[in-house]
């Protein structure tokens, strides 16, 4: 076994990350950085520390160079074998971008009415508590988009011409309460 070899397994999984994490947390130039990330990867010399930081920055330089290949990650059954790096990439860019532009999942009726509820115990603006505490089905994003559609269904105008929608439910409670005085209409 090659004397790196041995000494990458002396370095724990945690004790790796928590070496990067202090490298990268500490101010550049700091006069006292080995005690700092001493004291961040606890068991190990500054002997130790200093030759894990010379091996870190070896690897640094041989990926910059370009003489570590980059590895290729399965994707999908249908990659074949000796497919270049790049035409992976390009596909799992594709389908994620797919993805961004599939429509969203309808809201159901009783996602709205908790909707509803989260609205009338913490008011309009705040949909981060309304997500985590009601609708936890939804982001708060989610939870920011329904808002505003529901408060435009209820200051739209035509309301004679419009098709039905989850957005006529106005109270938590349940019937089918048009924009009156009741609920969360009249706030």
């Amino acid at each position: 076994m090659a004397e790196n070899e041995r000494y990458s397994l002396s370095w724990t999984r945690e004790q790796d990350k928590a070496f990067e994490n202090a490298l990268a947390t500490l101010p550049e130039g700091c006069s006292d950085q080995l005690k700092r990330i001493a004291m961040a990867v606890p068991g190990k010399t500054n002997n130790e520390l200093i030759h894990h930081y010379q091996l870190l920055l070896h690897d640094v330089q041989n990926i910059e160079a370009g003489l570590v290949p980059l590895p290729c990650y399965p994707y999908s059954p249908d990659q074949h074998v000796g497919q270049s790096h790049g035409d992976s990439w390009i596909r799992r860019r594709r389908a994620f971008k797919d993805q961004e532009r599939r429509k969203g999942i309808t809201w159901t009726e009783e996602e709205h009415r908790l909707f509803l509820l989260g609205l009338e115990t913490f008011g309009k603006g705040d949909w981060r508590s309304i997500s985590r505490n009601f609708v936890i089905s939804r982001t708060p994003t989610q939870v920011a988009s329904h808002a505003q559609k529901f408060f435009n269904r209820l200051n739209s105008t035509n309301k004679e011409r419009r098709r039905t929608s989850i957005h006529d439910i106005t109270i938590a409670s349940g019937g089918d309460s048009s924009a009156g005085s009741h609920g969360i209409a009249s706030q």
